[in-house]
């Protein structure tokens, strides 16, 4: 661990050194992200695992920057280039890009003109012409020196002179970053038609237009470059030039009357125009990629968060219902535990509706397993089932809720070498049923099981970096099913896959050991368990639960190395009494710290406790299955299904989420919808502001309603 680094990570968080040492000596000793942010508070200043995720990339960042500097040193030192202005600046290089602008100019020149000048031996005519120790006279007179089988006369010679010199300027770094910055100010974007451009197609709007790249919205890029593959538009990047050429005028060539001064010029201004410019704009329309990609990876990770955290419905035994017009709507019963029950299939809509025999299966199910909720897909007759359901309760006065959960991924979980391990002998349609049971029972555990991709979250996620919403995806998803905690004796293995320090084929030894011994009595059974060490059982047993074992404490998320504090603590005082004015007195009572004995007393004051809201049931309009049913200035409730940059789409019961723009979100002007809106939010009044039947679209809007 290097002084260097430290500095550098210090610079970009809000940690002090100590933390910043602490941090990096738990990462390399095997530790977790989550486990760091639960367990180790102490070490860390109390840093949550946003900001622990935060340090991580800084972290790989710095030490990717400080690898690079050590090479870039290495090689100039090696070919004698290294002098200790140019140490100097590797050293104080912040970024990885500035490092390469500075390794640039003594990389193999990539312009053919560059080299056969230099392998022509015209640097020296350079030397002399950059020294502005000449006119142009005495400049032409001396090229005549150079004059040699491949170099013809004065003008070759002054010509290649002046290729080295436009290659030297624009492999000049400061000069790179002051043009790299014009075009981050002020460069425009100019959108104009491609070879297979559709004339009032999806990006008719786009064409003949101008805008600033300073301004350009990250969802709005990412269209354009989507565009741009398919060729259907084409873009380039303009920039005010003469104002870049006067600049140099100014400030890069010294103003000497009787000089070579035009001959610099010119060679600068082609550095800039061949060299330069085509580079820097390729540049920046890529930082432009890269930024609208992080933007909505980072939005697509603050949509699965709040997926995940969407509240479970526990205790209760559950049917999914998946519909269906012509294949019938099939069933599955989910004990209070996720365990598959029973299934069938029913057909209470047209084409093949049979009400009667429909009611009597429902009615025999719920009655058979004791039923308390149904949930019910929002796909293809999902309105015509919920009618149904609706009836049937009052008809028989039935004590059950039901509401209407997405089944997007269903059919992907369906098929999928997880369902087929967990429902071996099911059919695929059955399993999706499971499935969408298992989202009302506990979202976060039916969730985890398919690919983040396919749940319809996020925007153009097949446009942006894809190894970086892996990665994104991947820990918001670690992060917050740590955060809830799993049960272990209900847990798929690819839930227990998500837990800190869990590999797959642990979560499957686990699964494999459960079975055999019907079910853990106690975490520390868990060091029975084949391949799971001591490292793997520290950073993962914290994060476990066990509802009805030998101890409370395997309900909790206290660890079991402070089990023996634990005890100690309860045998002295009442938990419940203890109020906050008096942490700071008892640990120093028990020679622990305040932070560690506020996590252990919530622990014990809940046991059991689940992060995740109340249950809250879903209200349709119950008049409205089709959308030619519709009617602009219609008052209707609906779930928030996806967040964008430029709105919401809405669950309004309909075959087709409705969009609610963010020009529609609020009567107050608010930059982005995820101000207002959470995905799985329950909207009571949303109004309709305008139908497409041709595209089939809906448009809402909350400015009229309650919700400001």
């Amino acid at each position: 661990m290097t002084e260097e680094l430290i500095l550098l990570i210090k610079e970009q968080t809000s940690l002090s050194n100590k933390a910043i040492k602490n941090i990096i000596s738990l990462i390399d000793d095997g530790c977790t992200i989550p486990f760091i942010a639960r367990y180790r508070k102490d070490e860390t200043e109390n840093a949550k695992d946003e900001d622990l995720r935060a340090f991580e990339e800084v972290f790989n960042y710095s030490k990717k920057l400080l690898k690079r500097k050590e090479e870039i040193a290495n090689i100039l030192n090696e070919k004698n280039f290294l002098n200790d202005k140019i140490n100097t600046s590797i050293k104080l290089a912040k970024t990885i890009q500035v490092l390469e602008d500075i390794y640039a100019p003594f990389k193999d020149k990539k312009s053919s003109r560059t080299s056969d000048a230099i392998d022509n031996g015209l640097e020296p005519l350079a030397n002399i012409i950059q020294s502005l120790k000449y006119t142009n006279e005495e400049v032409k007179q001396k090229a005549k020196q150079f004059i040699n089988t491949k170099i013809k006369s004065n003008s070759d010679a002054i010509s290649g002179a002046k290729d080295i010199i436009a290659q030297r300027y624009a492999d000049d770094f400061k000069s790179k970053e002051i043009v790299r910055n014009i075009i981050a100010s002020w460069g425009e974007l100019q959108i104009k038609e491609g070879k297979e451009f559709e004339k009032n197609g999806l990006y008719s709007s786009f064409i003949e237009k101008k805008e600033k790249i300073k301004y350009i919205k990250s969802h709005r890029i990412l269209a354009i470059l989507r565009a741009v593959n398919e060729k259907e538009l084409s873009i380039k990047i303009e920039i005010d030039e003469n104002h870049i050429l006067e600049n140099i005028k100014k400030y890069k060539i010294p103003q000497k009357a009787e000089s070579s001064r035009h001959i610099v010029f010119e060679s600068y201004k082609d550095g800039l125009k061949r060299l330069l410019l085509p580079s820097l704009k390729r540049e920046a329309l890529n930082t432009l990629k890269e930024k609208a990609s992080g933007e909505a990876i980072e939005l697509f990770g603050k949509n699965l968060k709040e997926l995940l955290l969407t509240a479970p419905l526990v205790n209760q035994v559950i049917l999914g219902m998946d519909p269906g017009f012509v294949s019938g709507c099939k069933l599955a019963v989910i004990d209070e535990n996720g365990i598959y029950l029973d299934s069938s299939v029913i057909y209470p809509t047209k084409p093949k509706e049979n009400i009667e025999n429909s009611s009597k299966t429902i009615l025999a199910l719920i009655k058979k397993y004791k039923i308390g909720s149904i949930a019910i897909g929002n796909g293809t007759a999902s309105r015509e089932t919920a009618q149904f359901i609706s009836n049937l309760i009052k008809e028989n006065n039935l004590d059950i809720n039901y509401a209407i959960v997405s089944e997007i991924g269903a059919s992907v979980y369906s098929a999928s070498k997880i369902a087929a391990l967990e429902y071996p002998k099911l059919d695929v349609t059955i399993r999706g049923a499971i499935s969408i049971a298992g989202r009302l029972r506990d979202p976060m555990a039916a969730l985890v099981k398919i690919d983040p991709k396919a749940l319809g979250i996020g925007q153009y996620q097949h446009d942006v970096n894809q190894k970086e919403l892996a990665l994104k995806l991947e820990n918001t998803t670690v992060d917050l099913v740590n955060k809830v905690g799993v049960d272990l004796n209900s847990a798929s293995y690819k839930l227990l896959s998500f837990i800190s320090g869990i590999s797959e084929k642990l979560a499957m030894n686990i699964i494999e050991h459960r079975d055999n011994i019907k079910t853990f009595k106690s975490k520390n059974e868990l060091l029975k368990v084949k391949g799971l060490g001591s490292k793997a059982y520290e950073q993962a047993v914290g994060f476990l639960r066990i509802k009805n074992g030998k101890s409370i404490l395997d309900n909790t998320a206290i660890h079991p190395e402070d089990y023996s504090l634990t005890k100690d603590l309860q045998k002295v005082y009442k938990i419940e009494d203890i109020q906050d004015n008096q942490i700071q007195e008892i640990a120093k009572e028990f020679q622990t710290t305040p932070l560690k004995l506020k996590d252990i007393i919530e622990e014990l004051k809940k046991p059991g406790y689940d992060v995740r809201v109340e249950f809250n049931q879903v209200k349709f309009a119950q008049d409205i299955t089709k959308l030619e049913d519709l009617k602009e200035g219609f008052i209707l409730s609906g779930i928030v299904r996806n967040i964008t940059d430029f709105g919401a789409f809405i669950d309004i019961g309909l075959k087709n989420d409705a969009l609610l723009h963010i020009s529609q979100i609020s009567a107050k002007r608010i930059s982005h919808p995820s101000e207002v809106l959470s995905i799985n939010q329950n909207l009571e009044k949303i109004e309709v502001a305008s139908i497409d039947l041709e595209k089939q679209r809906v448009g809402l809007t909350l400015k009229l309603t309650n919700l400001k």
